[in-house]
């Protein structure tokens, strides 16, 4: 495949990240990005390792998030961050703040009636396909049709490749002791009839875990993980809206032409009027650190981009604001700190409940004051 008839010198190229990445594609656009010097890379979760620091010499490389492999690609200076929530990427998308001239996809094998499914991802993939100029495409026999907000024919795509290669997976694996500890807490808050958001990592998977005992669960969330298949095999989750599907083998079939399941765009999934018709909204996410007045610190540790601004805020202000829902802020105690070091992701304005393995304190309508008691009570301060 020769990828300089599809792609031009400074042409911003997009493709699906995480499990959704179009890998044959991805290997071939840097072995070849000499033929197209000064193109711009825009990526998400960089799981396959497949963009390294030394495709800089050619490649203006960008990412909403240092996560995976993009901690390498920023550690050595060659990574450009876009601090921007993810509600704004579609339109950061669509106004060519980050361009989006060629959109290169991981699709599924067609249905009957020669609809091609994007498979593991629409969230921000949507308005780039509305936005591109070039669609190209790896047809993966291993992609499970699934039911995407948008569906394509082969007359929408300029150029197509066959491969038959597993997704790139992302087990999170059995919870241990710490994560267990933590889901057992942050579990309690999560009421009959809620509807989930779970950010990545392993901690919201976990609560997943914890919630067995539920009926009338829905899901609403920017990803989605392993942690949901026995949930909803269960009938507990009726229900899942996503942006992306970042799991395994185990999450890719449960998916397969599962009406359940449905894949849609940011537009949709981190849409404030849609978040703020959701009630017992549950937003579950993690964090690097959290001080003791309830900011959260989401982006960097010990010097290294390795997090984003992602989503979380976008779903933090709509459970704030949601009858009967709750923020759930997860992570260890030994990362509760008296000082960030590192940006504000989430201010302490947005505060909900922190959660960590020896308990959870509770900020809602609390003073400074009341803040710090209660998080010194489940910190273990100066270990890290």
């Amino acid at each position: 495949m020769e990828l300089a008839r599809h792609i031009r010198p400074g042409d911003g190229v997009i493709f699906g990240q995480a499990c959704a990445e179009p890998q044959t594609l991805t290997e071939a656009l840097v072995a070849q990005r000499a033929s197209f010097s000064g193109a711009s890379l825009f990526m998400g979760v960089n799981w396959t390792g497949i963009v390294r620091p030394e495709h800089a010499d050619h490649l203006r490389l960008s990412a909403y998030c240092g996560s995976g492999h993009n901690r390498a690609l920023a550690d050595a200076g060659v990574l450009d961050i876009h601090p921007h929530p993810y509600s704004q990427l579609a339109g950061l998308i669509r106004s060519r703040k980050i361009r989006a001239d060629v959109v290169m996809i991981q699709v599924s094998p067609p249905n009957a009636k020669g609809e091609y499914s994007l498979g593991l991802a629409a969230e921000y993939l949507v308005p780039a396909l509305e936005a591109c100029r070039t669609v190209v495409v790896e047809v993966n026999q291993l992609v499970p049709w699934t039911y995407s907000e948008r569906l394509m024919q082969e007359s929408d795509f300029s150029l197509m490749v066959d491969s038959s290669r597993e997704p790139v997976a992302l087990p999170f694996g059995p919870p241990g002791d710490l994560e267990k500890a933590i889901a057992q807490h942050a579990a309690h808050y999560v009421p009959e009839g809620a509807t989930l958001e779970m950010g990545l990592g392993a901690l919201p998977d976990a609560v997943l875990g914890m919630l067995g005992d539920r009926k009338h669960l829905a899901i609403h969330s920017g990803s989605l993980g392993d942690g949901a298949v026995e949930l909803m095999q269960r009938g507990i989750v009726s229900q899942a809206d996503c942006g992306v599907l970042m799991g395994t083998r185990r999450l890719f079939d449960h998916a397969r032409e599962n009406p359940a399941l449905r894949l849609r765009s940011t537009e949709h999934t981190h849409n404030a009027r849609v978040l703020a018709g959701i009630e017992r909204l549950v937003a579950i996410n993690s964090a690097v650190q959290v001080d003791l007045t309830g900011q959260v610190n989401a982006e960097v540790a010990k010097g290294s981009y390795l997090g984003a601004v992602g989503g979380a805020l976008d779903f933090i202000r709509a459970a704030n604001q949601s009858p009967g829902g709750v923020s759930l802020m997860l992570i260890p105690a030994s990362r509760v700190v008296e000082k960030l070091s590192g940006p504000v992701a989430t201010p302490r304005s947005e505060a909900g409940v922190i959660v960590t393995e020896r308990g959870a304190a509770d900020l809602r309508g609390c003073s400074l004051r009341e803040r710090e008691r209660r998080m010194r009570a489940i910190a273990k301060m100066g270990s890290e």
